[in-house]
């Protein structure tokens, strides 16, 4: 990605999280990925690290329509999603989807529900889906842009995130075609 392309993405995100009452405390650390396949448009996040301790962490995130975040689990992270404003669509699966498997159950706003595997769900905001560890996503914008929270257990983004697709890679290459707006998590 470029420089330019993610500073533009932070003034988005900033811009829409500001627009709709949300706060961000003071230096958060930014993540903004294209998972590594070079198109943010189709396949991007911008994420915010509000907490990050040894036992949970809270992220607040953004995208707008278009963008998706690739099918992938956790096997350790489990993680509470949650629309905190537009409308997020999900795409679940017990196991990988090309594994097949049988109907299985998550908490809807707290509540069990069962699932067939690529069942698809939108929340509108202010509900959440609570994901186990081995249950497959990806999930999208269905508004124009969409405020995304995350509540996990501890957040370990270099070896938990386990996608599909295997030329996905958690942090993009960055193009450094001007000086950067914020310092993100996978700057050295």
């Amino acid at each position: 990605m470029k420089r330019s392309e993610i500073n533009g993405l932070v003034r988005s995100a900033q811009a829409c999280f500001e627009a709709h009452g949300w706060a961000l405390p003071p230096e958060p650390r930014w993540d903004v990925t294209d998972f590594g396949l070079g198109d943010w448009r189709r396949y991007g996040l911008v994420l915010v690290n509000l907490a990050e301790e040894p036992e949970y962490c809270e992220k607040l995130m953004y995208a707008r329509q278009g963008m998706q975040t690739p099918t992938h689990a956790h096997r350790s992270k489990k993680e509470d999603i949650i629309c905190r404003w537009g409308r997020l669509a999900l795409q679940l699966w017990p196991n990988r989807p090309d594994e097949g498997g049988g109907e299985f159950e998550l908490k809807v706003d707290g509540k069990a529900r069962r699932f067939q595997p690529g069942e698809q769900i939108v929340l509108e905001a202010g509900s959440r889906i609570t994901l186990t560890q081995g249950v497959y996503h990806r999930f999208w914008p269905e508004s124009e842009e969409c405020i995304i929270g995350e509540v996990s257990t501890a957040n370990d983004d270099e070896h938990d995130n386990f996608f599909v697709d295997s030329n996905v890679g958690r942090f993009p290459g960055v193009e450094e075609d001007e000086p950067p707006l914020v310092r993100l998590v996978s700057d050295r």
